[in-house]
């Protein structure tokens, strides 16, 4: 009788056992495999939406992965970003970091109607968000990597949370960091995750300040660059030109690489975020050139800390709700 029940002890064991390991789970119950029977097509309808995306204006990469980052330091990656204000909601779009500048919501729009169409409330907003931004990355030449899954939508928005808790381009150093600190990240994930901005533009407005008035002086940012900064005294006046546009990466703008890194060497960082990195933190600098001088090392810790940025606070089990529409609640 014993030899018996200890038989059917193993026996549970092993047949418990293929169970746990198809169904690792990462960052608590997100797991890459978790549409693999509710919505088996769910990866690859993001990924055909965001090449169409991307194909028909290479600046949506950029745009989309930046979705993602705005959304997970705002309640966790829970889709708060995308909603609409309506009389419950102030939405996190009117925010300081997101007004006139965050784009791409009618891509997230035509990727979710595609999906209630597969597969009727199943696919989260928050995850579309997610995938999203590791499609950008790889359509222009960045890493992939398995996105843990398995996110649901929240069904507020904090519009003082996004105005408070994202950087601003000319925030100092330990205040950029401090933000990070508040979400569990740390000085690595902050130089990794910056290199996003290796893709896309920004406004004239988020670094004006480094060529006219960088410290409340009337004198320019010293550590900028001075043939450098002279090019966008030409596309960024003194007052004016709000919303013109210039790379965020000189050299590469459209692809995913470690010249993001070598600008900063160089001083030749866009924003005043960015720059601190190498000019004012003796770790970060470090970090900055081992970026520089080795890709594979960047891609390698960017990957590790996206997926820690989207395990930012998810919403899991019988949280939040599966929006049928990312821009509202369901009713």
């Amino acid at each position: 009788m014993a030899r018996l029940t200890s038989f059917l002890f193993v026996l549970s064991l092993l047949c418990f056992l293929p169970l746990c390991l198809c169904h690792k789970s990462y960052g608590g119950k997100l797991s890459p495999g978790f549409y693999a029977h509710s919505c088996p097509q769910a990866v690859e309808i993001v990924r055909s939406a965001v090449a169409k995306a991307v194909a028909r204006e290479t600046r949506m990469a950029a745009s989309l992965m930046r979705l993602h980052f705005h959304d997970c330091f705002v309640q966790g990656c829970d889709g708060s970003l995308l909603l609409d204000s309506s009389g419950k909601i102030a939405s996190e779009k009117n925010s300081n970091p997101n007004r006139k500048s965050a784009r791409g919501f009618d891509v997230i729009d035509q990727i979710k109607s595609q999906l209630e169409k597969e597969c009727p409330g199943t696919v989260s907003c928050a995850d579309v968000l997610t995938l999203a931004a590791r499609d950008s990355s790889v359509l222009t030449g960045g890493p992939s990597w398995m996105v843990p899954l398995g996110r649901r939508d929240s069904r507020s928005a904090s519009l003082s949370g996004s105005n408070n808790n994202i950087p601003a381009p000319n925030n100092t150093f330990q205040t950029i960091l401090t933000k990070f600190k508040r979400q569990g990240l740390d000085v690595t994930d902050l130089v990794a995750l910056s290199g996003s901005h290796t893709i896309g533009f920004s406004r004239c407005t988020s670094f004006r300040q480094r060529l006219y008035n960088q410290s409340g002086n009337g004198r320019p940012d010293m550590t900028l660059e001075q043939s450098f900064a002279a090019n966008l005294r030409q596309r960024c006046p003194r007052s004016g030109g709000d919303q013109n546009l210039s790379v965020l990466d000189k050299v590469s703008a459209a692809r995913f690489d470690n010249s993001y890194f070598k600008n900063l060497v160089e001083n030749m960082g866009l924003l005043n975020s960015d720059q601190v990195l190498f000019s004012s933190n003796e770790k970060s600098r470090e970090l900055v050139k081992k970026y520089a001088e080795d890709q594979g090392e960047f891609f390698e810790q960017f990957v590790e800390s996206m997926i820690k940025m989207g395990n930012i606070s998810p919403l899991t089990g019988s949280s939040g709700e599966i929006r049928k529409n990312c821009r509202k609640i369901n009713s």
